[in-house]
């Protein structure tokens, strides 16, 4: 966490909070980004190279995947240094650290995010009533274990289609990253046609050009085994993902994923970020002269946070995904369109279009706030 230097700029970032804590052996940082259009919603990430420059791009992201989602809140991240896989007890001993030592942040609300869970919301929520995300027997949508991310990706996915130069039906996908987003959304296309080439988890990948079983995947993941030990397909590194040949390529995991270094090997049509920050400014630039469709993350991977701020607004699971739907389709469609008829990138598109909606927010406040 010793990347201190975060950049600010007229939006932000509100407030950094470092917190330290060696009883438990906690490393956490909190990034409040802008709360113009109302507290700061976003998940809290747990991981060992978390850095605070990390937090605060992730933390921006949030302020525009909320105000282009147009929901009322600002954008925020919190981050813990920690691996998530360690001993429950722990995990739970350090995520209620956390929690506690941020209690009086009102203008945060916690989420879950990569390392962190519904059971994580659940301990956090008894520490500090300020989360979503939470365990349906304690009254919140359980997010990842509905796929809400992952619905918006498919809707996501299904508008841009209408953009390119092949059919749903039958399109090759490969899937970095094969945890809830990313099983998900392999289950969601699969249904609708898409054949699923090559998939790759945090311990190996593996590829089949015939197309893998999307079902035999997801058990496998439910056993917590991972995708490398599927026995009908090739086995490769992860870094060797971006070389598979494909219609749809899904980074669904790390940050940076696709970068200026390996952006070249990538042979897709279409990019649908499931992860935040998952394309370097760089990459995107490389992927637009090429006439590759690399949609703004946030954007496309919004459907977690649209369906966490109708969980804090207290509406129902069964109206989550209709929301998500309408919302996501009608923005991909539009950052699309006026990417197209302005020559412009479709991240510049995206973020005009959410800058805009956070300075009007700003606009309305007694003084300047971030």
């Amino acid at each position: 966490m010793d990347d201190c230097f975060v950049f600010c700029d007229e939006l932000g970032p509100a407030k950094i909070v470092h917190v330290y804590e060696p009883k438990s052996g906690l490393k956490g940082t909190l990034v409040v980004d802008n709360v113009a259009l109302g507290p700061a919603l976003g998940g809290m990430r747990m991981g060992t190279d978390v850095t605070t420059r990390e937090c605060f791009r992730l933390a921006r992201a949030m302020s525009l995947k909320n105000a282009a989602a147009g929901l009322a809140h600002g954008g925020g991240k919190s981050v813990i240094q920690a691996d998530p896989n360690c001993p429950i007890e722990k995990k739970e001993q350090i995520i209620r650290a956390m929690a506690s030592a941020l209690r009086d942040v009102n203008d945060y609300i916690f989420a879950p995010d990569m390392g962190t869970d519904e059971r994580c919301m659940a301990w956090i929520n008894d520490e500090t009533e300020r989360v979503v995300g939470l365990p349906r027997e304690l009254g919140g949508i359980p997010l990842d274990e509905i796929g809400a991310t992952a619905w918006g990706l498919k809707h996501a996915t299904e508008t841009a289609i209408e953009f390119c130069h092949f059919e749903l039906s039958g399109a090759r996908v490969v899937i970095q990253g094969f945890g809830n987003v990313g099983k998900n959304v392999a289950r969601f296309l699969n249904r609708s046609g898409v054949v699923v080439v090559a998939v790759a988890d945090i311990d190996g990948a593996v590829v089949n050009a015939n197309g893998l079983n999307v079902p035999d995947l997801m058990e496998l993941a439910s056993e917590g085994k991972s995708v490398s030990v599927y026995p009908d397909g090739e086995k490769l590194v992860n870094r060797n993902l971006i070389d598979v040949p494909c219609d749809i390529w899904i980074p669904a995991a790390q940050p940076d994923v696709i970068t200026k270094e390996n952006v070249n090997r990538l042979k897709a049509e279409l990019v649908v970020p499931g992860a935040n920050i998952a394309v370097t400014p760089e990459a995107e630039e490389i992927l637009h002269e090429k006439g590759v469709l690399c949609l703004p993350d946030f954007i496309v991977n919004s459907g977690g946070v649209i369906c966490a701020a109708m969980e804090h607004a207290g509406a129902c699971e069964s109206a989550v995904f209709p929301v998500i739907e309408e919302k996501v389709t009608s923005n991909t469609r539009h950052v699309i369109e006026a990417s197209m008829s302005k020559g412009i990138l479709l991240r510049a598109a995206a973020e005009k279009m959410a800058v805009e909606r956070i300075k009007k927010g700003m606009s309305y406040k007694r003084w300047s706030v971030f």
